[in-house]
């Protein structure tokens, strides 16, 4: 066995003991201090937070109070609401009253999505949305022909817009790459939400697109995938093809700053267990790089 299978092996234990003591409400400090003891130690100084998020596309058949109660329960803090949480026609009391619900959950709403934006509209709505509720980046997919006018309300707004990637059977932006091309002499504040679970069904390696471009990088959707091909179903993360350590390395060298927010697809009826063995993995994985 390769010293890189053994390590991957070893990275999936540590996450199995964070998920388990996650599902009794407990921190994920066990898989944290046991990847600890497993590899060699690092100074204190040199390490790089990531932040760990929900997509809560996750949790799209529970409400929202379940939604926060299940995100507090597996140990994270920033959450992207998806519409079935927020719905894009709420009023301004609406939102306000379920960002205050955010708040006393003691959690941070920091994005929307994903959120079409098939004509101005659409990017007109998702940006007095954002705004109102405080987000402060937009995990979309606005149609190439609306990007000069997303161009223009992100220096209005001051909000950023992350373009989110489908896999190979999306026809406008499939991998980051085709995204990139088309902003890449726009407005900084447009970036990619890179999902790696479709950017491997791809057939692309998200490490290296992680690091091509690094400099318009603002979200990550964290998935696992059972096959680099169209075929390719939802899977814990850490049981999958994506070399999960191998990308938080990425993210570290490239010193990205954003959200890693998980959207775990699998057993939409009961994520919970799936959703916290991911969570203690990768958890486990970045106490040990």
């Amino acid at each position: 066995m390769t010293q890189e299978k053994r390590s991957r092996r070893e990275f999936l234990h540590v996450g199995g003991m964070g998920a388990a003591v996650l599902l009794v409400g407990a921190r994920s400090s066990v898989a944290q201090s046991r990847a600890r003891r497993q590899a060699p130690a690092v100074p204190q100084a040199g390490k790089y937070p990531l932040e760990l998020g929900l997509a809560s596309y996750t949790l799209r058949k529970f409400n929202l109070d379940d939604t926060l109660a299940m995100t507090k329960r597996v140990g994270l803090k920033y959450v992207c609401f998806k519409d079935f949480h927020l719905k894009m026609d709420s009023t301004p009391e609406q939102i306000q009253a379920t960002v205050q619900k955010v708040k006393d959950a003691g959690l941070n709403l920091y994005a929307g999505g994903v959120i079409y934006m098939r004509d101005e509209a659409q990017v007109r709505q998702a940006f007095e949305y954002a705004k109102a509720a405080g987000m402060r980046v937009i995990v979309g997919v606005p149609v190439p022909e609306t990007l000069p006018l997303v161009d223009k309300l992100v220096k209005q707004y001051d909000i950023k817009v992350a373009i989110h990637n489908h896999g190979p059977t999306d026809k406008i932006y499939p991998i980051p790459a085709t995204a990139y091309e088309k902003i890449k002499d726009l407005d900084q504040r447009i970036g990619l939400c890179d999902d790696i679970g479709h950017t491997m069904r791809a057939g692309v390696d998200p490490c290296e697109s992680a690091e091509k471009f690094a400099d318009r990088l603002l979200d990550v959707h964290v998935k696992d995938v059972s096959a680099a091909d169209a075929k390719g179903g939802a899977v814990e993360v850490g049981r999958g093809v994506i070399d999960i350590p191998k990308y938080i390395r990425t993210l570290v060298k490239i010193k990205y700053s954003g959200v890693l927010s998980f959207e775990y697809e699998k057993d939409a009826d009961n994520p919970l267990p799936g959703l916290a063995e991911s969570v203690g993995y990768v958890r486990g994985v970045m106490a040990a790089v």
